[in-house]
């Protein structure tokens, strides 16, 4: 059961409509960056979650949250489209030509949702749910959840950049700090299954005997005309502590050279083929 209050998260606030930013903001709602992805990613990942049942409630609480990001963001764009134009002769009379195709907002704003949020990037392209990560191994998920917060950071830092608008800066400021935490809130979930070193290879179920371990831990350099980038990657103890790494310099192939030999009649293939 879900319950909802009336009010935003926080507060979000326009001082001065602007129908471009309200197309970005798009981005922050249905764009893989965005809130829609990852409030349905930590869903899915709590719906299949086994084991500790306090990382259930902990994807689950999250997932609530970032819905509640959605509607402050789909607030935040209806107030951006406020005083947009709503018919041609309104807009023409500022510019013959349209104000550049509506001045570079999207044009299902006006024709689609009136003057109010979709669940589409900043191109207008619906949200498919392609980008929903839930394998059903929590380490897997965090590894996936950090990376989705890393993106929706990114996006924010580049959306407050954008703007000059002080209540939009506001706004965008509480985001990026909430992406902050859930970074390390899911690392903290790591940390606490005992590390990387404990859960890595992920899964760390899966038995050595399946794993060809003597090609494991090596850097595999395919640089003709470059020596191996030396790094942490390339020397020392393994982050799992399973072995060393090491790096390979021009490495030999292993395998065979592909032929699949001749194609079968009735296969629809040339006579030459067959």
């Amino acid at each position: 059961m879900f319950q909802h209050s009336s009010k935003l998260q926080y507060p979000v606030r326009v001082e001065s409509p602007n129908p471009q930013f309200a197309m970005l903001l798009q981005q922050a709602i249905g764009g893989i960056e965005g809130e829609i992805r990852v409030a349905m990613q930590y869903f899915f990942q709590a719906m299949g979650a086994r084991g500790d049942d306090r990382i259930r409630d902990m994807l689950m609480s999250t997932a609530t949250e970032e819905l509640s990001h959605i509607e402050m963001l789909g607030h935040a764009v209806a107030l951006n489209l406020e005083g947009a134009p709503v018919s041609y002769q309104e807009e023409s009379a500022k510019d013959p030509i349209i104000n550049a195709i509506l001045g570079g907002a999207n044009p299902r704003h006006l024709l689609s949702s009136g003057l109010s949020a979709m669940p589409v990037n900043s191109n207008g392209v619906p949200f498919d749910m392609s980008h929903v990560y839930a394998t059903g191994n929590v380490a897997a998920d965090m590894m996936a959840n950090v990376t989705a917060e890393a993106g929706g950071r990114v996006l924010a830092s580049r959306l407050y950049n954008w703007t000059d608008d002080k209540g939009m800066k506001d706004f965008l400021s509480f985001l990026i700090a909430r992406d902050t935490y859930h970074q390390q809130q899911w690392l903290a979930v790591i940390e606490e299954l005992g590390g990387f070193e404990k859960q890595l290879p992920i899964p760390n179920s899966t038995p050595e005997s399946h794993e060809a371990t003597e090609h494991s831990y090596y850097y595999l350099n395919t640089l003709t005309d470059k020596h191996p980038p030396q790094g942490r990657w390339s020397h020392g103890p393994s982050l799992d502590g399973r072995a060393e790494y090491s790096a390979k310099e021009q490495p030999e192939p292993l395998g065979q050279e592909p032929s699949l030999g001749k194609a079968r009649e009735g296969s629809g293939a040339q006579e030459e083929q067959i």
